[in-house]
């Protein structure tokens, strides 16, 4: 008779790319991940899980999981590979890097990654230092919060700012850009709980989304001008005298300028950008800045069009013009990450850039594999992993043809063989969470998570930090760097004595999985009531003091791209700046494609990510697009019919879905259904321009034009 385990829970924490972070509690029997359930002990998350994550244990046992090293046996992008070891492929990889080194030097090699995983250890950053000590492409990583982040810190410096748990004591909210239902989950009861008390919850937002639904007033924005109605705000607060003038004056620097900038911007004006009416303008802007307290939650969608790093500067500077950060749940948020004492420079160590190290912006990858944006040396190879950037990325037509390039040596970690992945010359095995020891980057709260391994890796899967470690090997690297256990690495790779970890160490989150950082409790933290805002100035900037470095972009790692970012000074006042493609922007365009497209995150999968599974598709539902009775009528388009979406870059097809929760001129469309979901075998983003907004070099996912058609028309 076989005696079996007693059962255990080891405490964990979620991998994936969302603001919340949620604990875990890992249920093992017998070696055997069987359940996974949230920690109704965390303040913030509460036991809760969201639909992606309900079903995460089978998630770890899925038929289809890549479980070892494998190599390509057909065509590029054909998907067949057959197995081989962990020797013969670090021997290949050496041997071809080795190859390109010789003939055209380190920078014809170049990595993709992002935030398939949001550890210390084995996320955005995890290879990084190897890529770095390699002499490699440098890939400037701003699929996201990039624009947000620098106009953020152009503003307000590095605040961690509102925390989303004081949102509970807010009298009036705005969640401006944000489908929180679907993307803040854990974030949302604390705005139901400020509701209950009294507040008013606002949504601003092109779609009525879940959250939108469940709001007091939805506010219907053309995409790309929230900038505007920022400003618009502005002239009414400044012209009814609604300004808390002691505010300004001891804690703001820029003041005057602000009020001039603002007044080119009367409601009339911004009613016919914005595509709200003027009443609602003043409306909004009468009842923000006369209840307090008043709090603002951001989203990343904002900075999605050529403006819209200038548009989150005009809204991180509306809290400070009311004085809303004199209270507990008045401000904005952001991200919190700000607050955490990472310590990236260990972590990426950009001091083994060379210097003239060459930059590639991720977002270029298609220009870059193509030709289209002529590099010497070309890229012969790409290392991609924690990212699927052919569903992911912009202009996927490009990336696409690059990778079917033969002198394209492609090598991808991964966790199921991906779009990306089936590009792949050698495929490497990766671990999911319950496998692997991380500490993770959190950007929705203000609690340290330790994620602990519960059960071990499947076949030959190995955490990422582990994977750099074999290829520092096998390239001969001898830097002690990679010596270290994954253990000693995160008690490097963290200030361990700065303030905000007093009393916080390692092997107390190994018992307790989390703890909040010292920065005052919710019902208590206002960072914000006498400025101390760490900026140049130690004040908000209402003109900022920063934009005289140009177009620069703030990362997380802040010093990771120094010298690399040239640039001509951009203005230090916000402003709106008109969308790269709107029929008011580029009305020869609009004529051929008179319809702006927005794709926002799906509900049911984490960008691509389960996109691949049954439960989560039969969740979510196939992809549709969303379009407008009125303009479907002018198409004779009916619900259900196949509709084909296109520009001059691409297209795709679905059903269409005709619903007045998009307005007139507007389609939706949900970003994260895999290509072979699609009867074209294309997905959203093969529409989507590789253009950059104008800050921080973020991407324009929400600045396009389209057509939609009758498939086969």
């Amino acid at each position: 008779m076989t005696v079996l385990d007693e059962p255990v829970i080891v405490r964990g924490a979620c991998p994936q790319d969302c603001p919340d972070t949620c604990a875990f509690l890992y249920h093992v029997e017998d070696g055997k991940l069987v359940e996974v359930t949230g920690d109704p002990a965390h303040p913030m998350t509460r036991g809760g899980l969201c639909v992606k994550l309900k079903d995460f244990a089978e998630h770890h046992y899925n038929p289809d999981r890549i479980l070892y090293p494998m190599r390509r046996v057909g065509p590029k992008g054909s998907g067949q590979f057959e197995r081989m070891s962990w020797d013969e492929a670090l021997a290949e990889i050496k041997s071809r890097w080795t190859q390109i080194i010789d003939q055209y030097g380190a920078e014809a090699i170049m990595p993709h990654a992002y935030l398939g995983h949001q550890g210390t250890l084995n996320g955005l950053t995890a290879g990084d230092a190897f890529f770095n000590r390699l002499g490699s492409t440098v890939a400037e990583k701003t699929y996201c919060e990039s624009g947000s982040s620098t106009a953020w810190h152009m503003t307000v410096g590095g605040s961690g700012g509102l925390d989303i748990e004081s949102f509970a004591y807010a009298k009036y909210i705005i969640v401006w850009g944000m489908n929180m239902i679907s993307t803040n989950l854990h974030g949302w009861p604390f705005l139901l709980e400020a509701q209950k008390n009294g507040a008013k919850i606002v949504v601003i937002d092109p779609v009525r989304t879940r959250t939108a639904k469940a709001a007091d007033w939805h506010i219907a924005i053309k995409p790309g001008t929230d900038g505007a109605l920022a400003l618009g705000m502005m002239n009414v607060i400044i012209g009814e005298n609604l300004v808390d003038q002691d505010y300004v004056k001891n804690y703001t620097v820029g003041f005057e300028e602000l009020k001039e900038r603002a007044s080119h911007y009367p409601p009339e004006r911004v009613a016919e950008i914005t595509g709200i009416s003027a009443d609602d303008i003043r409306k909004l802007a009468r009842e923000y800045a006369t209840t307090p307290p008043a709090a603002i939650r951001q989203g990343v969608a904002l900075e999605r069009s050529r403006g819209g790093g200038q548009a989150i500067r005009a809204i991180t500077c509306l809290p400070a013009l009311i004085g809303a950060w004199r209270h507990v749940g008045g401000g904005t948020m952001e991200m919190p990450i700000w607050e955490f004492p990472t310590l990236f420079d260990r972590i990426c160590r950009p001091d083994w850039i060379k210097p003239g190290t060459r930059v590639i912006n991720e977002l270029k990858l298609g220009a870059a594999l193509t030709g289209e944006m002529p590099l010497d040396p070309p890229i012969k190879s790409l290392f991609v992993y924690n990212s699927n950037p052919v569903s992911q990325a912009p202009a996927q037509a490009k990336i696409v043809q690059g990778l079917l390039r033969e002198d394209l040596f492609t090598v991808v970690s991964e966790l199921f063989i991906t779009d990306t992945a089936r590009y792949a010359d050698i495929l490497l095995p990766a671990t999911m969470q319950a496998e692997q020891l991380d500490i993770m980057v959190t950007w929705g709260h203000l609690y340290l998570m330790l994620n602990m391994p519960a059960i071990p890796a499947p076949g030959e899967c190995v955490p990422n930090v582990e994977l750099f470690r074999r290829l520092a090997k096998t390239m001969g690297f001898k830097d002690d760097y990679w010596d270290r256990t994954d253990e000693e690495m995160l008690r490097d790779f963290y200030d361990w004595s700065a303030p905000q970890l007093k009393g916080i160490t390692l092997d107390l989150l190994k018992e307790r999985g989390y703890m909040r950082l010292n920065v005052g409790m919710p019902n208590e933290r206002a960072p914000h009531v006498k400025g101390n805002f760490p900026t140049p100035s130690g004040k908000c900037e209402f003109k900022s003091s920063l934009a005289e470095k140009g177009n620069f972009v703030i990362p997380v790692w802040r010093s990771m791209y120094d010298g690399f970012q040239p640039g001509d000074p951009i203005d230090p006042l916000p402003d709106y700046i008109p969308p790269h493609e709107s029929k008011a922007s580029a009305p020869e365009l609009s004529q051929r494609f008179p319809l702006s497209i927005v794709s926002p995150k799906p509900h049911a999968f984490l960008n691509t990510q389960y996109a691949n599974e049954t439960p989560k598709q039969q969740r979510q539902g196939q992809q549709k697009v969303f379009i407008h009775p009125g303009d479907a009528a002018a198409r004779a388009i009916h619900t259900g019919d196949l509709v084909r979406v296109f520009n001059d870059r691409g297209s795709f097809e679905a059903p269409a879905e005709l619903t007045e929760d998009v307005m007139p001129g507007l389609i939706m469309a949900n970003v994260g259904y895999w290509l072979n979901a699609n009867r074209s075998d294309t997905a959203v983003n093969s529409i989507s321009s590789d253009v950059s907004s104008e800050m921080g070099n973020a991407g324009s996912f929400s600045d396009n034009l389209v057509e939609v058609a009758h498939a086969g028309a």
